[in-house]
């Protein structure tokens, strides 16, 4: 049987023993009053709501599925998913860290990607529906007239509304220059919109009395590609002048898609016919304003990928500690039994060990992440806002890619621990498995998060932003390079950091010559930078564990023998992405299509 329980101890020891979140957070005038014993308070509330709450219906959840009603073009979700969702905004959880100027809260998003990972943990199928209304609530904050504001924003803080995303059509994915959905100008100033959106999450359920949809659609002048892209708010009720709902609007669900997993989330096929809408931000500037939602929601999956890879590794301790199957191969570890519990063989350490190293690493990355957001956001001095965002805007791709690749690893990996009971229902593991897969797909494939962050994040600016956060690890390298316990986590993060420029100033090289070798370079170049940036994050949680291991807690010397696993076991593999890296573009081209 499944269990989940709440990180929070680990949770606590970045908040307050790595970052100082409470003191950095309390230099920023909207968090002056926060305190470790507020965040800590809302954060072990927060578990018992994912524990208690949400995590018995994930397996039932991925049973049932969803219902599409064909007459009605209603979905139902699966039994105790509405309950649950009335008892989270009855907890005031959907405002956490919203702008109280619409109810919210005000608290900061580091809190909230906290809650957020423990929800994805607990069912991220479920987590889907509130999550995805938090990126509709960013980009109408950020592009909305002061009438979108006042009519969607207090809904969709309270959780009465939820929202969605409307990008892909069957046609188009990731290549949004060749969407079709056509918005038709109205004497009204409002937009009547045709056009068909495949794999929308959360699209139709009656959760809630109404959902707002963000679209992309051309206007009838609309240059072509992507330039020619504006965004409308489109209710699937019409909303009334005194903010009651009016009619239903001409956005229907035609179908539900049958998936590998998240089976619990109403992944939508809508239909929109002359659907009535209003635009976001300015005629053919509508991706600027998407990507607001789409930066918050690649952020947002990342987190999916952590959550996943929490509690895959917490199930795969607990079978692996109680399973007996042979005995050690250095002789009998449990002679009163028959065998010995399976965690006593070299490599299902290794697959666990993977999972919890990935996990917290994976964690201390979020959070450090969030926090930057939290400055970007929040900081009254303008040097600060650019430093963070520059930093954001860097690591988005890595959290978002590097962590659901890790979930993908991880997940495949506890699912092998329980060997063939891993591979059917009744232990609840393959799920986890099917879940994770689509966090490397959607919200732009991990290859479009690569391409992103060689691209335009790394060579596009010719490594500012790159040598930003080369700077924040030489000098913790050169903080620590007298420190003879430390030199087993900086020397080869010393390293590693002189090869990522080394090897980014060589595909620059390249690039001049043919951009295709971005292409052939990324993956593996963002997996090295990937490896990089947790292997700071690593060395630092190592720093603090090393200082503390002297008060006799098994929390530290944990944390120490896993960040010596990270470095001797899984950052080693960045010498052979290295070399694929530069191996380039030749191998991948040279063969005639007609041989395929």
């Amino acid at each position: 049987m499944a269990q989940y329980n709440p990180p929070l101890r680990d949770m606590q020891f970045l908040m307050h023993e790595v970052f100082n979140v409470a003191g950095e957070l309390q230099a920023l005038p909207a968090h002056k009053d926060i305190d470790a014993d507020t965040i800590n308070a809302v954060l072990e509330e927060g578990g018992k709501f994912a524990s208690q709450v949400i995590f018995p219906l994930n397996r039932s959840g991925d049973e049932e599925g969803c219902t599409l009603n064909k007459e009605t073009h209603e979905v139902t979700p699966p039994k105790g998913f509405k309950e649950a969702y009335k008892q989270y905004v009855e907890g005031g959880w959907p405002s956490l860290s919203c702008d109280p100027a619409f109810g919210g809260q005000g608290l900061p998003v580091t809190v909230n990607q906290c809650i957020y990972e423990m929800l994805n943990s607990a069912n991220q199928a479920w987590t889907m529906y509130p999550g995805l209304s938090h990126g509709a609530y960013e980009a109408l904050h950020a592009h909305g007239t002061d009438e979108q504001k006042k009519t969607y924003l207090p809904k969709l803080t309270s959780g009465e509304w939820t929202g969605t995303m409307c990008l892909t059509e069957p046609h188009c994915g990731t290549d949004l220059g060749l969407l079709r959905t056509k918005a038709e100008p109205q004497a009204d100033g409002t937009y009547k919109i045709t056009g068909q959106k495949i794999f929308i999450s959360a699209g139709e359920h009656n959760m809630t009395p109404n959902i707002v949809h963000l679209v992309l659609a051309r206007l009838p002048d609309a240059p072509s590609g992507s330039k020619g892209i504006s965004l409308f708010v489109v209710p699937k009720f019409q909303v009334n002048a005194d903010g009651s709902l009016g009619k239903r609007n001409g956005i229907f669900c035609a179908g539900l898609e049958e998936k590998m997993g998240i089976h619990g989330n109403a992944t939508a096929q809508l239909v929109l016919e002359n659907a009535v809408g209003t635009l976001v931000g300015q005629p053919n500037k509508g991706l600027a304003a998407m990507f607001v939602m789409m930066n918050a929601a690649r952020l947002g999956v990342g987190n999916q990928g952590l959550g996943l890879t929490e509690v895959a590794y917490q199930n795969a301790v607990a079978y692996a500690k109680d399973r007996i199957q042979m005995r050690a191969l250095s002789g009998p570890k449990a002679p009163d039994k028959p065998a010995d519990p399976i965690i006593v063989h070299p490599d299902v350490r290794k697959m666990l060990l993977t999972a919890r190293a990935y996990a917290e690493g994976g964690r201390a990355l979020s959070m450090w992440t969030s926090l930057q957001l939290d400055k970007e956001i929040a900081s009254d001095d303008e040097d600060v806002r650019k430093e963070s965002a520059d930093l954001v805007a860097l690591i988005t791709p890595i959290v978002k890619a590097f962590l659901t690749d890790n979930a993908w690893i991880s997940t495949s990996h506890c699912m092998q621990v329980y060997g063939g009971h891993g591979f059917i229902k009744e232990w609840g593991m393959e799920q986890y498995v099917r879940d994770a897969r689509i966090n490397m797909i959607y919200e732009g494939t991990n290859t479009i998060q690569s391409l992103d962050l060689l691209g335009r994040k790394v060579l596009g600016d010719n490594g500012a932003k790159l040598k930003k956060f080369g700077k924040i690890v030489t000098e913790f390298v050169e903080a620590e390079g007298t420190n003879e316990a430390m030199q087993e986590f900086v020397n080869p993060l010393a390293d590693l950091g002189e090869k990522v420029v080394k090897l980014t100033t060589e595909i620059g090289m390249k690039a001049f010559g043919n951009q295709d070798e971005v292409g052939a370079a990324a993956v593996d170049y963002l997996r090295v930078a990937g490896h990089l940036v947790m292997g700071y994050f690593w060395a630092r949680m190592a720093k603090v564990a090393l200082e503390k291991q002297g008060s006799g807690d098994p929390f530290y010397t944990a944390k120490l023998a896993t960040a010596r696993f990270y470095f001797a076991k899984l950052l080693p593999e960045t010498a052979s992405l290295i070399r694929t890296a530069r191996a380039g573009l030749k191998p991948l081209m040279e063969m005639d299509e007609a041989l395929f």
